[in-house]
């Protein structure tokens, strides 16, 4: 016969699981766009290049159109629909109706990045081959961009997407993390998920393509690279519950999609990162 006979006690917080909330990168993309039904078009307008001319022979000026380039790209229906019995939610640990509401939030957000990573993924200037992340690496990728007549001074729109091995690597170079040449103490401070160094917006982002491989792909673009279409008016999160069946759900509603709109003003660089990989 025991001794003891103690109650389990369980405890209504929870923990969050290891998983990605938030969408970080709307905020870095274009996102007005004349949407209309299903299809949203960005208007890219510029002189096509033109160069100044003089008076003609005829002692006319010569004339030129602008050009005018306009990116359409589809807008789906993305969801998400948790669901579970009344049993599981009256006789769980943790309120289970807020848990799927924060889970099923989340599932969209996620689908949000992918979608603009997805864009990211068909630029065409990248650096080459991979390597370990550097100043040069970084500085390289922005004269590229400067030579694209990207306005690279325009902090504000500029943005750096980089894995966390790439971010391992620059906090090991003086220009980065030396508390004498930037406002980011790194070693003497708490880490940060988005700052500002060498004119550029940056976030470590674990959804990357090729994220813990010797082929991860990161970037340095500019605000007006990509664009992102979200019919704001049709994004729901609705709770509810099934008397006939005894069931509660939340359903997570978006509409939107993605479009490169200017390849010249994104450089990919191809980063290995296979060292920082321990799984």
């Amino acid at each position: 016969m025991a001794a003891t006979a103690f109650k389990t006690i369980y405890v209504e917080e929870w923990i969050d699981g290891l998983e990605e909330r938030e969408s970080w990168l709307r905020k870095t993309v274009t996102t007005k766009a004349n949407i209309s039904g299903t299809t949203a078009v960005f208007l890219v307008a510029d002189s096509g290049s033109a160069n100044a001319v003089t008076r003609g022979a005829d002692g006319l000026i010569p004339a030129r159109a602008d050009s005018n380039t306009q990116n359409s790209c589809t807008i789906a229906e993305w969801h998400d629909l948790p669901r579970k019995t009344g049993f599981t939610v009256d006789l769980s640990q943790g309120d289970q109706r807020q848990i799927m509401q924060l889970n099923s939030m989340g599932v969209l957000n996620r689908k949000i990045d992918a979608d603009i990573i997805a864009q990211l993924d068909t630029a065409t200037i990248n650096t080459t081959p991979a390597a370990t992340a550097s100043v040069a690496m970084v500085m390289s990728a922005l004269t590229e961009l400067g030579n694209n007549y990207v306005k690279i001074e325009d902090e504000d729109a500029m943005c750096g997407l980089i894995s966390n091995a790439f971010w391992a690597y620059m906090m090991q170079t003086t220009e980065f993390a030396n508390g004498d040449y930037v406002d980011s103490k790194w070693y003497s401070g708490k880490n940060k998920r988005v700052w500002r160094w060498a004119g550029v917006n940056w976030i470590r982002h674990p959804q990357l393509s090729g994220v813990g491989t010797a082929s991860e792909k990161c970037y340095i673009y500019h605000k007006d690279a990509v664009g992102h279409a979200m019919d704001k008016e049709r994004v729901v999160s609705i709770p509810g519950y099934n008397e006939e069946q005894d069931y509660h759900f939340v359903r997570t509603s978006g509409f939107f999609g993605s479009k490169m709109l200017q390849n010249s003003a994104v450089v990919q660089m191809l980063h290995d990162g296979s060292a920082y990989n321990l799984s």
